[in-house]
């Protein structure tokens, strides 16, 4: 199922781990909306760099949440954030255009200098807080 020009349903829920293991990383009908309020903030990124976007990760179901060690309250959780990169561009690089740009986004957090979290508020209705961030074994910090 397509979610936007570039961005499927399946792309923003593939999940080696969940495969591996048999689990169900399917999303409801309320984070597909936010998955596609993310494909569609994507597309507007990808509109800026003028490459394609790799997702490394966007849904993820609780099972493969608690595996990765990541917190309930994940944005991932919800579908509302995706962890990217953009093959030939650095993170700070990918930070940068996004920083620069009048896209409206809740988080980009460059991580651990492999890949940018971006996210989308977690309720359409929210406000995005364009929250800029840094997170590595230093532990995090604002983007500068």
């Amino acid at each position: 199922m397509k979610l936007t020009e570039h961005f499927s349903l399946e792309e923003m829920t593939v999940s080696q781990l969940a495969s591996r293991n048999g689990w169900d990383n399917n999303p409801d009908a309320k984070v597909i909306n936010n998955l596609t309020r993310l494909a569609n903030l994507l597309e507007q990124v990808r509109k800026v760099i003028n490459k394609p976007i790799i997702v490394n990760s966007a849904y993820r179901s609780k099972i493969v949440n608690d595996a990765v060690g990541s917190k309930d309250s994940s944005q991932h959780r919800l579908g509302a954030a995706a962890d990217i990169r953009v093959s030939g561009m650095s993170v700070m690089a990918l930070c940068e255009a996004i920083k620069n740009s009048d896209i409206q986004f809740d988080q980009c957090i460059a991580e651990y200098n492999s890949w940018v979290h971006l996210s989308v508020p977690n309720k359409p209705t929210d406000t995005p807080r364009n929250q800029m961030l840094i997170i590595d074994r230093s532990g995090t910090r604002p983007y500068s």
